[in-house]
């Protein structure tokens, strides 16, 4: 059974919340990249027995050569779904090309609005309160060359409560995140798995 089951890659640039939360769900993640050294996140992976490494700036400077290596990376570990889970870099045609439709992100706002350069982490939550809002939440999406304008996948919504800042608003978004993104990859997974019967 565990051969069927899909291989599955995260991106990630921090303390990997959103990473546990999929590896709790009994995901099948075979390779976790960090962009940053000795994030919290890559400690996660390791707890979790799942292969993981930085593929950082400082060690290749082009973007281009980064994504690559992701690339790289993700096709030895033969991942089929690559999920950026807070992964704070702009993702390329050297990585989209290679894993087409086949990498998702989740945005912490309600998307089409709040998403774009700029906008992660507590900017997202600064921006939703400063335009009045009455309700955010999270987003996962397909990832296109657009930041945070692919197709939108699954969401799930919170409400902004009086008296929130952001960063109130930002610990009640990463709880829905924590359903939401693990629910969708093994959403996705089923399909794929019809799908394939299918053919």
């Amino acid at each position: 059974m565990s051969d069927e089951r899909m291989r599955v890659g995260v991106l990630v640039s921090g303390g990997g919340t959103d990473l546990q939360s999929i590896i709790d769900a009994g995901i099948n993640v075979v390779k976790v990249i960090s962009s940053k050294d000795g994030v919290y996140a890559l400690e996660r992976a390791a707890n979790a027995g799942i292969e993981a490494l930085a593929v950082t700036k400082k060690e290749y400077p082009k973007i281009a050569d980064r994504m690559t290596v992701i690339a790289d990376e993700m096709e030895k570990s033969g991942v089929e779904l690559i999920v950026l889970a807070g992964y704070l870099e702009i993702v390329t045609s050297e990585l989209l090309d290679r894993f087409p439709g086949n990498v998702i992100n989740i945005h912490p706002a309600l998307l089409p609005k709040f998403g774009g350069p700029g906008f992660y982490g507590l900017n997202v939550h600064k921006a939703v309160l400063e335009a009045g809002e009455t309700e955010s939440g999270a987003t996962v999406h397909f990832v296109n060359e657009g930041v945070d304008k692919g197709p939108i996948i699954a969401q799930s919504k919170v409400p902004v409560k009086e008296g929130d800042t952001p960063e109130t608003l930002q610990e009640r978004v990463l709880e829905v995140e924590h359903v939401l993104l693990p629910r969708t990859v093994i959403e996705l997974e089923k399909q794929r798995r019809e799908e394939k019967k299918g053919k």
